[in-house]
């Protein structure tokens, strides 16, 4: 294809257009559960109080800060694969699956806000494996298992703060 009018090369790994562009849109939609869950978990980080401040406030930075890292790893993906990664709030609020939270919930609601977003991003994880075996895209399947792995301990771990 001509480079002087800004067509890229046809990509050849594998996987036929119309899989790849069924797994972007996949993906489009766990960069925007991820980026919702992200900002969530950064915005409880700020504004956690109560007996078990300095505990959620350490968890909340710990998961936080690996969601930012895996959205470069998700969008990334999208990417190799030919297509735009979505990248404003307008998308993300169109294609999550997340509610955002108003205002500023008491500890306990917080925790459970984060479970519900949690499990929410691992079943949007979940549900694009069929898709991408049956493509036998290898690597969006690596990413989609670490994203459920984490998702779901992360779940685990805030669920049992919620125990008596």
């Amino acid at each position: 294809m001509n480079a002087k009018k800004g067509k890229s090369a046809s990509i050849n790994i594998g996987i036929g257009d119309k899989d790849r562009e069924k797994i972007a849109k996949g993906l489009s939609a766990l960069l925007a559960d991820s980026y919702t869950l992200y900002l969530m978990t950064h915005n409880f980080h700020w504004n956690v109080t109560g007996p078990q401040f300095n505990t959620l406030h350490q968890m909340f930075m710990v998961q936080y800060t690996e969601q930012w890292n895996a959205l470069d790893i998700i969008a990334e993906r999208i990417r190799a694969l030919g297509h735009p990664a979505p990248g404003t709030y307008k998308e993300f609020v169109k294609l999550a699956t997340i509610k955002e939270v108003e205002g500023v919930p008491r500890a306990t609601d917080m925790i459970r806000h984060l479970v519900a977003a949690q499990e929410a991003t691992a079943r949007t994880a979940r549900q694009l494996l069929p898709l991408v075996d049956a493509a036998n895209d290898q690597p969006t399947t690596d990413v989609l298992t670490q994203r459920l792995d984490v998702h779901e301990k992360n779940a685990w771990m805030l669920r049992s703060l919620l125990e008596d």
